[in-house]
């Protein structure tokens, strides 16, 4: 596909959101509404076009059906998206499944799978995934 071969490396991060809000094979409005935020207001979307995510969504679905879609959509990733933003991408992720306020066994998964392509440390990891839970604590 030459969508995929022409990622940005904000599409990278949009496709990494979305692969979490589907990996429980549901995407809850709470989730959307997060990336619509997170794409509206981070300065690294600045320059983003948001029509792309409807693109983005596609190739993600696609990937997902294939047998190995999940490495495929890692390489893409990887290959896309610039080290330096590898805790950011791990950072949106993880507001995107805490978005909800339940995070479930898939998803909890598929963060792991999100943290270890992207050699995010132990340490950091833990402390983006309490500053994602402490933004969407509700009263």
């Amino acid at each position: 596909m030459t969508e995929q071969t022409s990622l940005s490396p904000q599409d990278a991060l949009v496709a990494l959101m979305i692969a979490v809000s589907v990996s429980d094979e549901s995407i809850r409005t709470s989730e959307l509404v997060t990336i619509e935020r997170i794409v509206n207001h981070l300065p690294v979307f600045a320059d983003y076009d948001a029509d792309r995510l409807g693109v983005v969504a596609r190739i993600v679905f696609d990937l997902f059906e294939e047998e190995d879609g999940l490495d495929a959509l890692f390489g893409l990733v990887l290959d896309t998206l610039p080290e330096r933003l590898y805790e950011t991408a791990y950072a949106l992720a993880c507001d995107v499944a805490a978005a909800d306020g339940l995070l479930r066994q898939t998803e909890l998964q598929m963060l792991q799978e999100v943290r270890y392509q992207l050699d995010i440390d132990r340490l950091h990891g833990a402390a983006i995934e309490r500053g994602a839970r402490a933004r969407h604590m509700v009263l």
